[in-house]
């Protein structure tokens, strides 16, 4: 318990029940909450009603997310109302309702609105850049509208104060180190077998084919390794999103006929992999490559090194603010050839243990616990402001 005697009633709310970034953030975070004592639920959108793929020991509650209409801008519509549906008609309370995406804040927005929740808050793990401009308008809302805004990095804290004048309060991240670590947990030759990894190199990278992954600079620099290792393999894990990116799905995979990389010999394309064997797939890579071009944070980096695998990416925020040269390779995300010139340097046993023992270092600074605590103030300090304005 926090130096404030009394639990805080925590609603969290996240956009899907399948684990991404701040996906992660969410179930961490409030199970981190949780575990020193306060009561804390999860609302999430759950569309194929088969729930989070993890026990969970905080409560939570799914939501139902029907059919998704034809297009963007109608399917984040319909999320939206949803999130609003249930909490008009729940008549649960809480000290504090925060959202982890733009979705969540902007049902919380409108419920506000409403007179149905006192404030909100929201995290801005990072920025996109949308072409619809009904997008643009829900994530500006969501940043502009939040009486609370927090972020996970310098950069995005940078930018909150340069492009909209607010003073975010940064959180950190955390590493789950009970599920992340190198002790192998027997999975690792069943899904080695399941998955198809040969005897080559393995490169890991976790996060689908997306624009801001990279993904085709890192398949050009993929197809340069192959010309040195024909047995390498990349493995491509993840890529349950919200968004459509079938142009830049189309060009990776035109570019993959064009570079003739064997889809399920070189490269692997596993989709979502179960909670459970995520750690061990870890352990099977030789290096994790990420040079991600925007990124909130990067928990699958800290993942990785938890999991004792040398890692590649980007020489830029935010990976800058907690990594070094000497704890991971970074390079020029813009570069193929810098890209494949980690990849294949990576490999040397020499360098790939020496980046693993330096990285270990940045572990015990980042646990869900310090981040918890870290809300708590935050949340308290809002819950003062607020009992302060009420009185005039």
């Amino acid at each position: 318990m926090s130096k404030h005697s009394k639990p805080l009633r925590i609603a969290l709310l996240t956009y899907s029940t399948k684990l991404r970034g701040s996906v992660v953030h969410t179930l961490e975070l409030a199970e981190a909450l949780h575990a020193i004592g306060h009561q804390v639920c999860i609302y999430a959108l759950d569309k194929d009603g088969m729930g989070f793929d993890r026990p969970l020991a905080c409560a939570h509650t799914l939501i139902t997310a029907q059919h998704a209409p034809d297009g963007i801008d109608a399917l984040i519509k319909q999320r939206i109302q949803e999130f609003v549906d249930h909490f008009s008609q729940s008549s649960e309370t809480y000290d504090c309702y925060h959202a982890q995406d733009c979705i969540g804040a902007n049902a919380l927005a409108l419920l506000r609105q409403r007179q149905r929740i006192p404030h909100f808050v929201r995290t801005v793990h990072h920025i996109e850049a949308y072409n619809s401009h009904y997008l643009h308008e829900c994530q500006e809302r969501s940043i502009r509208d939040p009486d609370l805004c927090l972020c996970v990095s310098q950069r995005w804290q940078t930018e909150l104060q340069q492009r909209y004048q607010i003073d975010a309060p940064r959180v950190i991240n955390g590493v789950n180190s009970q599920r992340f670590s190198t002790q192998r947990d027997g999975l690792e030759q069943a899904l080695r077998q399941r998955l198809g990894l040969s005897e080559g190199s393995i490169y890991l990278t976790v996060g689908g084919i997306e624009p801001r992954k990279n993904s085709i600079a890192l398949l050009q620099a993929f197809s340069q390794i192959l010309i040195q290792q024909p047995q390498a393999q990349l493995v491509v894990a993840g890529g349950a999103t919200l968004f459509d990116y079938q142009d830049y799905r189309r060009e990776f995979f035109a570019l993959v006929k064009e570079l003739e990389i064997r889809v399920g010999e070189s490269l692997l394309l596993p989709g979502v992999i179960p909670d459970v064997e995520l750690p061990a797939l870890y352990r099977l890579a030789d290096a994790f490559v990420f040079p991600s071009v925007k990124e909130g944070w990067g928990l699958v980096v800290l993942e990785a090194i938890a999991s004792g695998v040398p890692v590649i990416t980007a020489n830029q925020p935010p990976f800058t603010e907690f990594l070094t040269a000497q704890q991971a390779l970074l390079v020029d995300p813009n570069s193929p050839t810098a890209i494949a010139q980690a990849m294949q340097s990576i490999l040397a046993p020499e360098l790939a243990a020496s980046l693993v023992q330096h990285s270990q270092t940045i572990l015990p600074h980042y646990s869900w616990e310090a981040s918890a605590k870290m809300h708590l103030v935050h949340y308290h300090e809002l819950l003062k402001r607020e009992r302060e304005r009420d009185k005039f």
